[in-house]
């Protein structure tokens, strides 16, 4: 199809597209949740009916003590009213008062950003671009956030969406006053169980093990609980699992432990005294492998831990781990929260902490901490193997035989266990730092470099690898250093910190130099280059990656030569040097091609497109660009799909076949706001502005130009802003409607006046030239 057959235009959007999945993240309801009817009455003021849907009236905070059943009123409420929020629900366990570090908001927002189907790539670094993001993603949908145990309200506030059409609830043990103050959240204050309340709870639990106890010795059970759920649930199910035991006995049994807790702890309240009473209780009628099991899981690095890792600990098999871990469900001393996945409620993880520092050596509780720590590094090792074989790995000493680390056959169940372990692994490098471990904390961090660089869970990222260059500089181990500096490198580019990323580079490469380590020095050398040719810097991007080739060429890195030549052809493209760029690139596309590594083969190919496309050899470009196409559809991956999409609507509009130019264009355009690469899609908004321009539209054209220099100029893209203030000026020439392009030419020659390759001499000349409308 040619120009004279496009009628009428292609349709660009600029809200943000549907989303694509609804997040239900609620997590399942309470069994045999009781009364609480005052509670819900009060909770359901918070709502405003809006037709079959509701709005809310403010943030809702449910404040108690400690165990006394703010969770599951919260989930309870929730699970009553999600049908009113048709777009879905968001919770998160903030774990404010839990012994390890508390959720910050900066990873919530991370995680809800990415329930909310936006790309890793596309999350903010800074916690205020985050919570803005979050906010526009929110404004006008109808969901529901639970934000359970939040300890402050600063651990709240960047988590509220900017509409009344999302309903937020929060628990807490503090009162949140703050919140109170100044976003008029409304408190909802829960206290201990009635009387008659209690024993309903007890006999819902009971009913269908035991008998009709006698009335007044269920009273004395509850007041032996403080009336508290938490701790109700636990000696009821105590009392289940002993049909033929009187409750009498139960009862003398917790009230011989209470007195053994006055005995040996201070007096701090008779509600906390009450749930360490249950606690211990229950915990004394473990068998032996359950209760050392549950006192060593209080040393996991988190509250939240698989079967696997579970076995590491215990020194068992993962069945004897899985029976274990059933014993401990069944007595209400954690709680299973998915297939294979456990967690702790936060005051039974301190009390094993309690346990296990009263139960264990020194020596036994940093060989549990090692074990488990090492477990985890040489599964995530195993994992990066699988994600990415061909990248040099991190050298690390030869595992326990005992640790049992986790192996993978298929990338997508490696990256699902990344996905679900991250939290693990950014608490595990913390607890191996903290505990001297500090081999273990830095070969975390340089372990996990390759997941992270492919997925920019930012917070993660630099939590990681902060903490494993500390450990790696207080061992002495130049090695280590290096690689975690590469890792951090690589994580302030990606965040567009470019000068902290060239740092840290050039730091990497000075101790590499040291040590003679040459592949680690190539490696440096293109991290530096890289960095050159994102600044248009493009002779000192030149000069890094040839310095990284020639030290390459004296090694057998058939990957990283390939990867080098690929990253040469791109600079001398941008330097004008067609027949070099080509050159380069066949010879990368021949060694990615030996290699059968398509990420790179379809790089090298869209470089070849780009080349031969500018010499005038369109038949030539036309075939790269659809082969490396191909290779992003086959692989699903929609970030190649998206670039690669410009380039072949610009071999497509060189040939003349504006519509289908305009089409690739608009499906570029498309996929890179899904993907939050806001850069791309003003490259592709002023590629369709070119193609309007072809179809002599040039009022149409100026539209999509001005689009994309508003982007590019807000993200301070000199180079790219002065390409679309030039197209501009040209629509405006083209559409003769006598506007002065002053303004446009001095601020293209200001964007422009820090570059001086062949490139930005030609666009200053037609610049220059340009005339006014």
């Amino acid at each position: 199809m040619q120009a004279r057959d496009v009628h009428g235009g292609v349709h660009f959007h600029g809200s943000a597209p549907a989303p694509t999945h609804i997040p239900r993240q609620l997590p399942g309801d309470v069994r045999g949740f009781v009364n609480r009817v005052n509670e819900l009455d009060r909770l359901r003021k918070v709502l405003i009916p809006d037709g079959h849907l509701f709005r809310s009236n403010g943030v809702c905070v449910i404040a108690g003590t400690a165990g006394v059943g703010k969770t599951a009123l919260a989930l309870h409420w929730a699970h009553q009213i999600r049908e009113h929020f048709p777009d879905g629900q968001l919770y998160v366990n903030l774990r404010g008062y839990d012994p390890g570090e508390p959720v910050t908001a900066s990873e919530v927002l991370d995680r809800f950003l990415r329930a909310l189907n936006v790309p890793a790539a596309a999350i903010p670094p800074d916690l205020e671009a985050r919570s803005a993001m979050y906010r526009s993603l929110l404004a006008g949908r109808r969901m529901l956030v639970v934000l359970d145990n939040a300890a402050k309200a600063a651990q709240v506030r960047p988590l509220l969406p900017g509409t009344d059409t999302c309903l937020v609830i929060v628990t807490s043990r503090d009162r949140l006053s703050g919140l109170m103050v100044r976003e008029g959240a409304h408190r909802v204050t829960v206290d201990t169980l009635r009387e008659s309340e209690a024993l309903e709870l007890v006999r819902r639990v009971t009913a269908e093990y035991r008998g009709e106890d006698d009335l007044q010795e269920l009273a004395e059970l509850a007041r032996l609980c403080a009336r508290l759920p938490l701790a109700l649930r636990i000696a009821a199910e105590r009392a289940a699992s002993r049909p033929w035991m009187p409750l009498r006995e139960l009862i003398q049994d917790l009230r011989d432990e209470s007195a053994l807790w006055d005995a040996l702890t201070a007096e701090s309240g008779d509600e906390a005294d009450a749930v360490r009473t249950v606690f211990a209780w229950s915990y004394r009628a473990l068998p032996e492998p359950a209760a050392r099991a549950f006192r060593l899981l209080g040393l996991h690095p988190t509250p939240e831990f698989g079967v696997p890792v579970v076995a590491v600990t215990a020194a068992s098999t993962q069945g004897q781990a899985r029976q274990m871990l059933d014993t401990l469900v069944g007595a209400h001393l954690i709680e299973q929260i998915g297939p294979d996945r456990y967690q702790f409620h936060d005051l039974m993880r301190a009390y094993a902490v309690d346990q296990a520092l009263g139960e264990e050596s020194p020596e036994s509780r940093r060989e549990v901490l090692r074990r488990v720590i090492t477990w985890y590094l040489h599964t995530a090792a195993h994992a990066q193997e699988t994600l990415a074989p061909l990248d040099r790995p991190i050298r690390l000493g030869e595992p326990d035989p005992l640790v049992g680390a986790l192996t993978f056959s298929e990338y997508a169940e490696a990256l699902r266990w990344f996905n679900a372990e991250l939290a693990n692994l950014v608490a595990a490098v913390r607890v191996a730092a903290e505990q001297g471990l500090d081999d273990l904390a830095w070969q975390i961090a340089a372990v996990t470099r390759g997941y992270c660089a492919r997925h920019n869970p930012f917070e993660a990222w630099f939590g990681l690898a902060s903490t494993g260059l500390r450990a790696a500089r207080r061992v002495g181990d130049a090695y280590g250093e290096a690689e975690v500096l590469e890792s951090l490198g690589k994580a302030y580019v990606q965040s567009h910190q470019l000068d902290k990323g060239a740092e840290h580079h050039r730091k990497a490469l000075a101790l590499r130099r040291e040590i003679g380590d040459s592949l680690g020095e190539a490696m440096s050398l293109n991290a530096l280059g890289l960095v050159g040719l994102r600044r248009r810097n493009l002779r000192q991007a030149h000069a890094d990656f040839s310095q990284s080739l020639d030290v390459l060429r004296a090694l057998d890195e058939p990957r990283w030569e390939s990867t080098v030549l690929a990253n040469l052809a791109e600079t001398n493209y941008e330097m004008g040097r067609l027949g070099e760029a080509a050159d380069f690139a066949g010879r990368a596309l021949d060694g990615f091609r030996r290699l059968g590594y398509p990420d790179g083969q379809g790089n090298a190919l869209r470089l070849l497109s780009m080349a031969r496309r500018e010499a005038g050899h369109l038949d030539q470009a036309a075939a790269y660009i659809e082969e490396a196409l191909g290779i992003a559809r086959d692989r699903a991956n929609l970030m190649w799909e998206g670039y690669w999409l410009l380039e072949h609507g610009r071999v497509q509009l060189a040939a003349g076949s504006v519509a289908d130019s305009l089409v690739s264009f608009q499906r570029a355009s498309s996929i890179q706001r899904r993907l939050g690469d806001r850069s791309r899609e003003a490259r592709a908004l002023d590629a369709t502005g070119e193609a309007y321009r072809a179809l002599g539209r040039p009022a149409e054209a100026l539209d999509f130009h001005r689009r994309a220099a508003a982007v590019h100029r807000e993200l301070d893209d000199r180079w790219q802003l002065a390409i679309a203030l030039a197209n501009m000026m040209t629509a405006i020439a083209q559409a003769a409607v006598g506007d002065d392009v002053t303004p446009l030419r001095e601020e293209a020659l200001s964007a422009l006046a820090e570059f001086d390759d062949a490139r930005a001499r030609d666009l200053r000349d037609r610049i220059m030239a340009a005339e006014n409308g």
